[in-house]
């Protein structure tokens, strides 16, 4: 039928009208992104994640049969980072988007991204989110106000549901390209190995803090501490702020009920920051959640142990 109306107005109509017509027919047939490849320039599928982490389980799982996109900008939190029209239509593109679920990314419950290639990551193990029943509203230098009330959504740092996690992933990539899911298996079991001794070197570590009180600069550990049974509470400090005298105050009155020999931080704290709390015998401790991309030379499972040897160190 498409044939016939082509040729009726080849003969009845002027040549602009059937162009017209041809540029609509082929928007309405085979498109780059039919058959579940959005058009990467090189034939692969594209596939965008809101966080670091998921990134980097993408890309030790799908290898090169796949391009991964994570288009947050490099400083900042990504769960707070909000994308614009143009960064939110590059989502739309693409052929899979693996969300973190848990409330991360909030912006992706109201843009409109297509159902079909959504992936929430954490659905496994949706029944054991915590909750955070109050936060104060707060800021992370260009990040904007916000408050981290809700749910918690830093889930890969319980390494066993990260490992969920990826292998979600796994799943969602064998769907995607069934002839490489025998591939996609092999690279994810590498990846489990990986994080399995992660997980249990981590535990062993926790396992010398026991019960001891742990202070955090700010309220992204819970799963830490519920999978490895540590007992922290948290400030809302930033690593680049020198806690002012109200400030101190508050973490003095923390420390009252809550008595801490050393304080987690998401960076690098600031020098005067590091005085000031081993003046009160406070010490520092970085553990990086990694929610974005590491510096050059780094990646998610180095961070990871450099986390871990610092945990450790603390207890000498």
């Amino acid at each position: 039928m498409g044939r016939q109306i082509q040729r009726h107005l080849i003969a009845t109509a002027s040549l602009g009208a059937y162009l017209a017509l041809a540029l609509l027919v082929t928007g309405c047939g085979d498109s780059p992104n039919a058959g579940g490849e959005a058009d990467s320039g090189n034939g692969k599928p594209r596939v965008f994640t809101v966080n670091y982490p998921l990134a980097y389980f993408a890309e030790r799982i799908g290898g090169s049969a796949i391009d991964v996109v994570f288009p947050a900008p490099a400083e900042g939190d990504p769960a707070f980072w909000e994308p614009d029209a143009e960064a939110i239509a590059d989502f739309q593109s693409a052929d899979l988007i693996l969300r973190n679920g848990a409330t991360y990314a909030k912006w992706t419950a109201t843009a409109s991204l297509p159902e079909s290639t959504q992936v929430d990551t954490s659905a496994a193990f949706a029944d054991r989110f915590i909750t955070i029943a109050e936060a104060t509203t707060h800021s992370h230098g260009t990040d904007g106000e916000h408050s981290h009330a809700g749910t918690a959504f830093t889930t890969w740092l319980d390494l066993g549901q990260a490992i969920q996690q990826a292998d979600a992933i796994r799943e969602a990539l064998g769907g995607l390209l069934p002839d490489q899911a025998t591939a996609f298996d092999a690279n994810f079991a590498n990846l489990r190995a990986d994080l399995e001794a992660l997980d249990g070197d981590l535990a062993f570590a926790a396992q010398g803090i026991g019960d001891q009180p742990v202070a955090a600069s700010h309220p992204v550990y819970q799963y830490l501490a519920r999978r490895y049974g540590l007992k922290i509470r948290s400030l809302l400090w930033e690593p680049e702020v020198v806690p002012d005298e109200a400030t101190m105050k508050d973490l003095q009155e923390l420390l009252e009920k809550h008595p801490a020999k050393f304080m987690l931080w998401e960076g690098d704290p600031a020098p005067e920051s590091v005085a000031k709390l081993d003046a009160i015998g406070v010490g520092s401790v970085v553990f990086d959640p990694c929610g974005n991309r590491p510096a050059e030379g780094e990646d998610f499972l180095s961070v990871m142990r450099g986390n871990i040897d610092r945990l450790a160190k603390a207890l000498e």
